[in-house]
């Protein structure tokens, strides 16, 4: 018969298989987990293993090409003196032949030859002797020995030292954390920001940046609200968002799709009048969808308030014809719409950023298709900010996070890349008359211009306040004369340039009056010459003359906007905005 204590033993043994057992659910999902990881970290290796190559395959080949180059302009330069000098040797050879065989013969004769031999030698050499005589022989080099290889190295033995950067970063979710006002009070129509912190599975800080991290705000009916994350570069990233309705919301924060710490959080909205006097006197800065910061108003001020008064004083009278859009994933809705371009066959381009495509729509609104996938290898898009069509058909792209612009055919097909290794951040991208690729550079505050082909024409502009400087310029158009026209986004002002890259003018301060700018970005140019320019801090639409005269605002009462990103006119002449804070894009009446 079994003891008692024999018994517990069994008992307590069988309870603590249980016990351990229960752990094993979760055991096999974090293996699957981190397989899954391990297998994409795998692939991404392979990936930039095989870009790598490829990158040092090309630049061997260039330098192939320009050794084969230089090889033959020696060749040719040997060749061409190697002539001139060589007949001019071959005349003095013959030259001195000449005298000497003549003067020999003639020495013989006369030492040795009879009279008659003599009179005879006379009569043949005297005319051949003086005409050797007086000869005009080429005395004086008629070329030089000057070969010279003439090369820099160090720069580009540095470039070469420099080529390409492995980004990682160790953050891992179960670490990260978030703080800010955005997780305490949020007030309607009022930007907030959320800081995040990543870490390592040690707790310590991160200081690099580039780490995968998305953000979604939604409410229990399953609408969204849009925001932006910020990358600082130093291991912190900053969400800003703004939401237009009370209610309760939930803020997921994940990094590489986990969530971090704390996350999902929940937050509650509340009117403005609901808001403390001390809560509601602080002044806040937040960053744009670019980079650094700007000062925003806390309440949403309605495009209506520039429809009325002023409406009949204003040459320009626009009303919405449509909206087409909503917050999601599929085709015809969007995530952070941003640049905004229209071909000259009826068709309306849309950058979707965090959906990591462009989606095509007629200028009626109907959907037509979309291109894109998510990732950081040719032809995968990392965040398009920027689109537009080049007089050939193609689509040119500004990937954000790529660092690069992709070029793809009107059907959406892959076709190269430009600006891999030069380029930091592209935000905008426009094409001049003559078929050049003009792109904004945001986060080196410069622009450049490149030939189709990727050759750099021109670069200009530089970090600053100045005239010819720039903080978080976004995006860019072309007049009838070849100007570039750029929005100076933390500058509050658009900046005129010749396409060379010389400064012309400036127009547009901070503030909220007409001709003021709170954060420009979208900007566009109708067949007069006037600018049309999207005012994204105070959400509306101004119009200027071609010399950056304030004229008028575009209508927009109907369906006010909330941070309007890219814009441009459609083929029937009527502006298509990004309004990102709705998730929509808008087509209003233009009448020029």
């Amino acid at each position: 018969m079994m003891s008692q204590g024999r018994t517990m033993a069994i008992l307590f043994q069988t309870a603590l298989v249980i016990y351990a057992s229960n752990r094993l659910p979760e055991i096999d999902t974090a293996l699957h987990f981190l397989s899954e990881i391990i297998h994409q970290l795998t692939n991404q290796k392979t990936s930039i293993v095989d870009e790598i190559h490829s990158t040092f395959d090309e630049l061997q080949k260039t330098l192939n090409v320009r050794k084969s180059v230089l090889l033959m302009e020696l060749e040719v330069n040997y060749g061409l003196k190697h002539k001139v000098l060589q007949t001019q040797l071959d005349s003095l050879l013959e030259g001195q032949e000449n005298i000497k065989s003549c003067s020999n013969f003639t020495a013989q004769a006369l030492n040795h030859g009879t009279e008659t031999e003599v009179l005879l030698v006379k009569k043949q050499m005297s005319d051949k002797l003086n005409e050797l005589a007086v000869r005009d022989f080429p005395l004086q080099p008629r070329e030089n020995d000057q070969l010279d290889f003439i090369v820099e190295t160090d720069g580009l033995k540095k470039s070469i030292h420099n080529l390409g950067t492995i980004l990682t970063t160790n953050a891992v979710a179960s670490e990260t954390v978030a703080t800010g006002e955005g997780l305490k009070q949020t007030v309607i129509g009022q930007p907030m920001s959320v800081t995040i912190t990543t870490k390592d599975k040690d707790g310590e800080l991160c200081k690099s940046g580039n780490a995968y991290l998305t953000a979604e705000l939604s409410t229990p009916d399953g609408s969204v609200a849009d925001g932006e994350i910020l990358d600082n570069k130093n291991g912190t990233y900053e969400f800003l968002y703004t939401v237009q309705k009370e209610g309760d919301f939930t803020l997921s924060l994940r990094l590489y799709d986990q969530h971090i710490r704390g996350s999902p959080f929940k937050l509650k909205v509340i009117r403005s009048a609901d808001v403390s006097p001390t809560t509601e006197g602080v002044k806040r800065r937040v960053k744009s969808p670019g980079s650094g910061h700007v000062k925003q108003k806390a309440v949403k001020r309605p495009a209506s308030m520039y429809s009325t008064g002023k409406r009949k004083e204003n040459p320009i009278e626009d009303d919405l014809i449509f909206r087409v859009g909503t917050k999601g994933r599929n085709k015809g809705e969007f995530t952070n719409l941003q640049g905004v371009a229209a071909s000259t066959n009826g068709k309306i381009l849309i950058a979707d950023s965090n959906n990591q495509c462009v989606q095509i729509f007629s200028t009626d609104g109907q959907f037509k298709s979309r291109f894109g996938i998510r990732g950081r290898s040719p032809g995968q898009l990392q965040r398009p900010t920027g689109v537009a069509v080049h007089p050939c058909g193609d689509i040119i792209i500004a990937d954000y996070d790529n660092k690069w612009v992709s070029i793809f055919s009107s059907d959406g097909k892959f076709k190269t890349k430009i600006g891999s290794g030069k380029l930091m951040g592209p935000k905008g991208v426009s094409v001049d008359r003559n078929g050049h690729i003009i792109v904004v550079d945001n986060k080196a505050c410069c622009v450049f211009i490149f030939q189709p082909n990727g050759k750099i024409v021109t670069r200009f502009g530089s970090r600053g306040n100045g005239d010819k400087q720039f903080a978080g310029p976004h995006f860019a158009a072309v007049n009838h004369n070849n100007e570039i026209i750029i929005t100076d986004f933390h500058n509050h002002s658009v900046k005129v340039f010749n396409q060379e890259g010389e400064f012309m003018l400036k127009f547009g301060s901070n503030g909220e009056g007409n001709g003021q700018f709170n954060a420009p970005t979208g900007v566009a140019v109708d067949s007069n010459g006037n600018i049309i320019v999207a005012d994204w801090g105070n959400s509306r639409i101004q119009v200027f003359d071609g010399s950056g005269s304030f004229l008028s605002y575009i209508n927009t009462s109907a369906d006010p906007l909330y941070g309007p990103q890219g814009l441009a006119l459609t083929s029937d002449g009527h502006v298509v905005v990004a309004d990102s804070g709705n998730h929509c894009f808008k087509v209003y009446r233009y009448l020029q």
